[in-house]
């Protein structure tokens, strides 16, 4: 889109930042390889989804391709150029990290580094564990599996591959050693090289990894269904799962990549070059030191909410009054509570949730079967087309379906990214509904990890509201009637473009006028474009956005008289910001909405979401303090702006702000009024 910045290479910009974490000496040691495993996990995530759909983007009908948004090659090359150089950077930081590491009595040892003790533990481990899990695989292509390791090894005669076997035994092993020792499992197998190929002179092992394509999520990106129909059929005959980046160490001979990539047939863009070891998302399960003070952030336990009891009913306090709980910062425990003491209440007539990524197993997901064994009407919405959740999230529902709950499962051309559940009850013969609406899932894993808000309400506009989301759901509906709530792809667009056009006319009367937004990414043209004619009407626009912006700022010589620069910042550190806030000054009524929706495309128009009206004063204010806080970050805060520079945030005040750790005090004062 001309004036505006591409999704894609942008994306590459926030896991840059996510790099400088891990590049962050103020980070602690143990933390910083959690930097380099979330770094190597969004890049693999990245080919599979994005860089497989610019690389079918080249097997389409070339009429179809002009109707497409994106150029195939030549954006497919600028964007593995810079990935290339990033993850010459990213190579360069796990160097120094472990170097640092070994500084204090932590080391990660190759083969050729044990003392006599450690090769002695080693050919005991494989004797004992690894030999049963060895298999010698033939170097054919079609034998290596979607972001699975593999060592190439030279044979006398051919190569062969050696799957790592890191699901049964793990990616680490612990040496015997007085402080700590660990080696990859990748040389464990380099070590016992002549114990698998007894007999045979072996030069070298390699290791490499392929990833290949995941579904073609086209639905994400395009409105038109016919095309994106199309688009499927154009591709019919493409093989599931074409390869997409074949990641080898650098010092693989020219003759085995050249032999493999044939076989696969991968162009030179393919090809990348990494370091001696991949798969550095593995460093999630590293193995940690008896001691591990100074080496991670310290505890932050999460708080009780001040005002939800765990043991009493929350429907009695819940009645006539709403509350706000964010996470990770407060127990995740209040919102299970209230699932588990509506599948034991006798006056709860209905439990309905949307389920978009569901834990394994839980207290919620027991809570919801227990329900559902005492006769309560329980009806879910599973999403089917969570990337990467769809066979866990399609697994639950049928369990849920066994157990006697009403499910639906998504359909295609729409997906429910809404985070949303209502419980109904007959009390004396009158219906009472408590609500929840929130910006993050129903999974406790995640709200360990995620910054999420969510708003519980007994607000009967509000309630009705949820119903008849529910109702739509059920296909009992063909178009929500709300009054309160923003649903997409119904009225979110619509009340958001009003809601910024009326700040604009407030700004060109003269008026007090202000936009404060939070989402995860900025992509959509017409919600980007409306902002920037605020920001010239002379608007103050503020925005934070933790991923990718396709928001172009002005040059300062451009700006119009009276113009206001739009200023934007993304805050990484330790919790993945993924709430979404929407501020708006509004004549000093202060209208805010939080809720599932980004403002991207998918969310407006494509998908089930819900934005949920903050009405309540106490409730208001303290979102507002939270945002307020993640606006004045001058420690984790990165500048979006025109170039792209990431550079940090400083403000002219001398106290340093780290938001994360402020709001957690924030929470914690409030905890203890």
């Amino acid at each position: 889109m001309k004036g505006f910045k591409n999704r894609d290479y942008n994306w590459l910009y926030f896991n840059e930042r996510v790099l400088q974490e891990a590049e962050d000496p103020t980070v602690p040691l143990l933390e910083r390889l959690k930097f380099l495993a979330i770094f190597s996990s969004n890049l693999d995530e990245f080919f599979k989804v994005r860089v497989s759909q610019m690389r079918q983007v080249k097997d389409i009908d070339k009429e179809l391709r002009k109707k497409l948004a994106l150029k195939g090659s030549k954006q497919l090359q600028k964007i593995l150029e810079k990935i290339q150089f990033q993850q010459e950077r990213f190579g360069n930081t796990i160097e120094a990290t472990l170097l640092e590491l070994k500084k204090v009595g932590i080391k990660l040892k190759n083969e050729t580094e044990l003392s006599e003790e450690q090769i002695y533990f080693v050919k005991q481990f494989f004797e004992g564990e690894l030999k049963d899990e060895i298999e010698i695989l033939p170097a054919n292509p079609e034998e290596l599996k979607d972001g699975g390791l593999y060592l190439v090894v030279e044979r006398p005669e051919r190569l062969a591959l050696l799957p790592i076997p890191i699901k049964s035994l793990g990616r680490f092993l612990v040496l015997p050693s007085k402080q700590h020792d660990v080696i990859f499992m990748d040389d464990v197998l380099r070590l016992c090289l002549p114990l698998i190929f007894p007999g045979e002179f072996i030069e070298r092992a390699y290791s490499v990894k392929l990833s290949r394509d995941a579904e073609l999520y086209l639905d994400d990106d395009y409105t038109d269904a016919a095309l994106v129909e199309k688009i499927h059929n154009s591709l019919d005959k493409r093989k599931s799962g074409q390869p997409t980046r074949f990641l080898h160490d650098r010092n693989t001979p020219p003759k085995i990549i050249q032999e493999l990539s044939a076989q696969l047939e991968l162009g030179e863009a393919d090809l990348v070059k990494g370091g001696r070891y991949h798969n550095i998302s593995d460093f999630f399960g590293f193995p940690q030191p008896k001691s591990t003070d100074g080496l991670l952030y310290p505890e932050l336990p999460p708080l009780d909410h001040p005002n939800l009891p765990l043991d009493e009913s929350l429907f009695a306090h819940l009645l006539g009054r709403d509350e706000l709980i964010h996470f990770p910062y407060q127990r995740f425990d209040h919102l299970e509570a209230l699932i588990r003491q509506a599948s034991i209440d006798p006056e709860v007539e209905s439990i309905k949730m949307t389920l978009y990524r569901i834990a394994k197993s839980s207290a919620l997901t027991d809570a919801l079967l227990q329900a559902i064994a005492t006769g309560k009407k329980v009806v879910l919405f599973v999403e089917a087309q969570a990337r990467f959740d769809e066979e866990n999230n399609i697994r639950w529902g049928k369990r849920f379906a066994e157990a006697g709950a009403e499910v639906i499962f998504s359909v295609p051309q729409i997906k429910v990214h809404s985070k949303i559940a209502l419980v109904t009850r007959i009390v004396q013969g009158q219906i009472q509904r408590l609500g929840y609406i929130g910006t993050g899932n129903f999974n406790a894993k995640t709200a360990r990890l995620y910054c999420d808000h969510g708003l519980f309400t007994s607000h009967e506009g509000i309630t009705k509201d949820l119903e008849q989301v529910f109702l739509l759901l059920q296909k009992k509906l063909l178009f929500p009637k709300v009054k309160h709530l923003l649903v997409s792809p119904y009225s979110t667009r619509f009340r958001l473009l009003e809601l910024i056009r009326f700040e604009a006319d407030e700004a060109e009367a003269g008026r007090p006028s202000g936009i404060t937004l939070k989402m995860n990414s900025l992509e959509d043209s017409v919600m980007i474009e409306a902002l920037q004619k605020a920001a010239e009407k002379g608007v103050p626009v503020r925005l934070l956005i933790r991923g990718f912006s396709c928001l172009k700022q002005k040059k300062k010589s451009e700006l119009l008289p009276g113009e206001q620069p739009i200023v934007v910042t993304s805050i990484i550190d330790r919790f993945l910001e993924h709430g979404r806030i929407y501020h708006f000054q509004h004549a000093g009524k202060d209208k805010v909405f939080m809720g599932s929706a980004d403002f991207m495309t998918r969310n407006l128009d494509r998908r089930i979401e819900v934005l949920t009206p903050i009405y309540q004063a106490v409730i208001k204010n303290e979102l507002l303090d939270i945002l307020d806080i993640q606006i004045q970050d001058n420690v984790k805060a990165r500048i979006l702006d025109r170039e792209d520079s990431n550079d940090y945030y400083r403000s002219s005040k001398g106290t340093a702000i780290r938001s994360q750790l402020e709001i957690y005090e924030y929470l914690k004062t409030k905890s203890s009024e």
